[in-house]
C-alpha cells in the first residue's frame, strides 16, 4: 500500500502542475477574445482563426482541468446529503462511483476520441471556415484529458481504499486549492509512523 500511495503522490502532482498551466489558458482565451472584438469594432475586420482558438483553449481548459479538479475535490457534490454521511461511507460511496461510473465513462470516451483523432491527423482534416485551423489538436485534448482523469481516478481510489484500511488519511476531508500538498506530508507522516512500528518489532 506505501508503494502505491507513494504513486498517488506522483500522478497527483502531475495532475497539479498540468491544472495550474491550464489556467493560464483562460487568461489567453480572454485576451484573444476582447482583441479579436477591438480589431473587429476599430477595423471592420476578423480572423476566422483567431475566433476558432478561442474555444480550442475553452475546450483545453475542461478537458485538462478535469483530473485537476477531482484531485482538489472541486466537481459537484451533494453537499446536504454528504456532508450528514460519515466519513466512511462517503468513501465507500466514492469507491463505488470511480469503479462503475467513472472509469467505464473514461474507457468510452477514451475508445470513441482516440480514433477520431488519429483519423483528423492522418487525413489532415481542417475547418470548414475560411482560414479556420487544423482540427486534430483540438480532438487530441480529449483523450489527453481523459488519461490525465484516469491516473487520477486510480490515484482517488487508492487513497480512499487506504483510508477504508486504516493505512492513510481521509482525502476527503481536503478540498479547495493546494490542500494535495498538506494531504501528502500527512501520508508522508502516517508512513513514517508504521515504519516506526515495525522497526520497534
Amino acid at each position: 500500500m506505501n508503494a502505491l500511495l507513494k504513486l498517488t503522490g506522483l500522478i497527483d502532482r502531475l495532475n497539479h502542475r498540468v491544472g495550474r498551466m491550464v489556467m493560464w489558458l483562460i487568461l489567453a482565451s480572454v485576451i484573444m477574445s476582447a482583441g479579436n472584438a477591438i480589431v473587429r469594432k476599430i477595423f471592420g475586420t476578423s480572423s476566422n482563426a483567431l475566433l476558432e482558438i478561442q474555444w480550442y483553449l475553452f475546450a483545453a481548459v475542461f478537458t485538462l482541468g478535469a483530473a485537476y479538479a477531482f484531485l482538489e475535490n472541486a466537481h459537484v457534490r451533494i453537499d446536504a446529503v454528504s456532508s450528514r454521511l460519515s466519513a466512511r461511507t462517503r468513501n465507500i460511496i466514492d469507491i463505488v462511483g470511480i469503479l462503475v461510473f467513472l472509469l467505464p465513462f473514461c474507457y468510452m470516451i477514451l475508445t470513441l476520441s482516440w480514433p477520431l483523432t488519429i483519423h483528423a491527423y492522418e487525413s489532415g482534416e481542417m475547418s470548414q471556415n475560411a482560414g479556420g485551423l487544423i482540427r486534430w489538436p483540438v480532438y487530441a485534448v480529449l483523450p489527453a484529458g481523459i488519461v490525465l482523469l484516469i491516473l487520477q481516478s486510480f490515484s482517488e481510489l487508492v487513497k480512499r481504499v487506504a483510508f477504508l484500511t486504516g493505512a492513510g488519511p481521509d482525502a476527503l476531508a481536503h478540498g479547495g486549492h493546494d490542500k494535495d500538498e498538506e494531504l501528502a506530508k500527512e501520508i508522508a507522516a502516517h508512513e513514517a509512523l508504521e515504519q516506526k512500528k515495525q522497526e520497534s518489532k
